[in-house]
């Protein structure tokens, strides 16, 4: 109750003419390998910076494309190790043993902050290299950055229940879901990426606005490079984002924007070891 006063009292302060300077971290970004030649990674980062971003959460296909970025603008990149090698390894990673090689070498090369994004659903959230991925991110203190409907997502718990995900697009479900599922879940996060019912017109929409009330700690903005042509949505993206936050109480604004990204990656390692 104190926090949601607190938070009406704020609407009154956080005008929209303040949307344009409302700092913003991405929590949904590839540069995958098709996109290199098209987008330099000099070129990336000035969008990532035009933009307006503080930071941007990053993984690609390869994970070269990530180190590319990083090694580029360290101060903006947030890397995290994402499974596939290629394209052509998402709907088949979780039964490819060497994933799990690939992923240990890797950490063992360098620090990132999570596993993923991946795309895993149902039942095969509970296949062996789906399951030596969660004891990784666990024995290392990493995200798991998941593409999942809500029964994967409960599975990731059941096999370890101090897990901290992050669900990608918040699932695709409807408020309500999401709702139901960070109330059974204390240490799942929503990015927002690749959805826009949330916003629209600067407005929110009344059931996400009672679902980010709820719980203004767990969610975070996402724009979703998942084909190298939405690069060029990037800063579209971000003005819109502002535009919609800007409808919130100042705080929990705030906390979305980039707050709740900085609350859930404090003090972790990143860069070569």
């Amino acid at each position: 109750m104190r926090f949601l006063l607190a938070c009406l009292f704020a609407a009154l302060a956080f005008a929209p003419a303040r949307a344009a300077d409302l700092p913003l971290i991405d929590a949904h970004i590839h540069y995958s390998h098709d996109a290199w030649d098209m987008l330099p990674a000099k070129e990336a980062i000035n969008v990532l910076r035009k933009a307006g971003l503080k930071k941007a959460l990053l993984s690609s296909s390869s994970d070269d494309g990530t180190l590319k970025l990083y090694a580029e603008a360290p101060d903006i990149i947030v890397p995290e190790l994402r499974p596939y090698r290629s394209r052509g390894e998402i709907g088949t990673w979780f039964r490819d043993e060497t994933v799990v090689t690939h992923i240990q070498e890797r950490i063992a090369k360098f620090n990132y902050v999570g596993i993923g994004e991946f795309h895993i659903y149902g039942p095969d959230a509970d296949s062996p290299v789906m399951r030596r991925i969660v004891e990784i991110a666990k024995t290392n203190n990493l995200i798991l950055h998941a593409h999942s409907d809500a029964e994967a997502v409960d599975r990731l718990f059941a096999q370890n229940p101090t897990a901290r995900v992050l669900w990608a697009h918040s699932g695709f479900a409807s408020p309500d879901k999401v709702r139901e599922m960070l109330r059974k879940y204390k240490t799942l996060w929503a990015d927002l990426a690749f959805r826009s019912e949330h916003g629209s017109g600067g407005k929110v929409d009344a059931a996400w606005r009672e679902a980010f009330v709820e719980f203004p700690d767990r969610f975070m903005v996402g724009t979703d490079t998942f084909t190298p042509e939405r690069w060029y949505y990037i800063e579209e993206h971000a003005k819109w984002s502002r535009a919609w936050l800007a409808d919130l109480p100042q705080d929990l604004a705030e906390r979305i924007a980039y707050k709740n990204f900085e609350a859930l990656f404090a003090g972790m390692k990143i860069g070569p070891k």
